[in-house]
């Protein structure tokens, strides 16, 4: 069973978070940040997952806290869900277009945290959003969860159509990571035996 709820309560947030890696793809993403929850829809309609986030933070204070507890929540969940990984095909990788957007991510779920995050923006803000709390969202995702991960940007003027590029393209090459792999499907993917 590829499933884990997770609780993370701290001062500033309190973010519950159920994933099944194996469900039926139905979602439902609250955080209080309208432009964050879109993105987070974005992400779980590339992927076979059921996830439900729920996050309330101290956004009288600004939406950092919110967005990279998210983060960090949802990498530990994966985690969780993961387990030992055996089966796993542990690499992914999706360049997707949207619009005037295209965005490559190719990602390892190595157990070994590192990102690469080559996305300017044009826009420091989409409607309220800080589009520098991208990069903080993959980066708390990363560490929490062991994940390898590059995000590149090839093109794109629009920031709203880049950053939704970047969430979609990580939902399709994350569902390839972590779907099962017929290569070894009894075998950790790892000649080290572990990840």
């Amino acid at each position: 069973m590829r499933k884990a709820k997770t609780e993370r309560s701290t001062k500033e947030t309190k973010i519950r978070i159920f994933i099944d890696l194996d469900g039926k793809g139905q979602y439902q993403n609250q955080t209080g940040i309208g432009f964050f929850d879109h993105m987070l829809d974005g992400f779980a309609r590339q992927t076979p997952y059921d996830l439900n986030i729920e996050a309330k933070g101290d956004l009288f204070v600004d939406q950092h806290h919110t967005v990279e507890d998210t983060g960090i929540s949802l990498g530990l969940a994966l985690k969780e869900a993961l387990g030992d990984c055996k089966g796993i095909g542990r690499y992914g990788y999706f360049i997707l277009p949207m619009d005037d957007a295209m965005v490559l991510v190719s990602l390892d779920l190595s157990g070994r945290s590192y990102l690469a995050f080559d996305v300017p923006m044009p826009t420091q803000k989409v409607g309220d959003f800080d589009t520098e709390l991208v990069q903080e969202f993959f980066l708390g995702l990363t560490r929490s969860s062991g994940m390898t991960l590059h995000i590149k940007l090839f093109s794109g003027s629009n920031t709203h159509h880049i950053i939704e590029c970047v969430f979609k393209a990580f939902g399709r090459a994350l569902a390839m990571a972590t779907g099962l792999s017929s290569l070894r499907p009894d075998e950790i993917p790892s000649t080290k035996g572990v990840l």
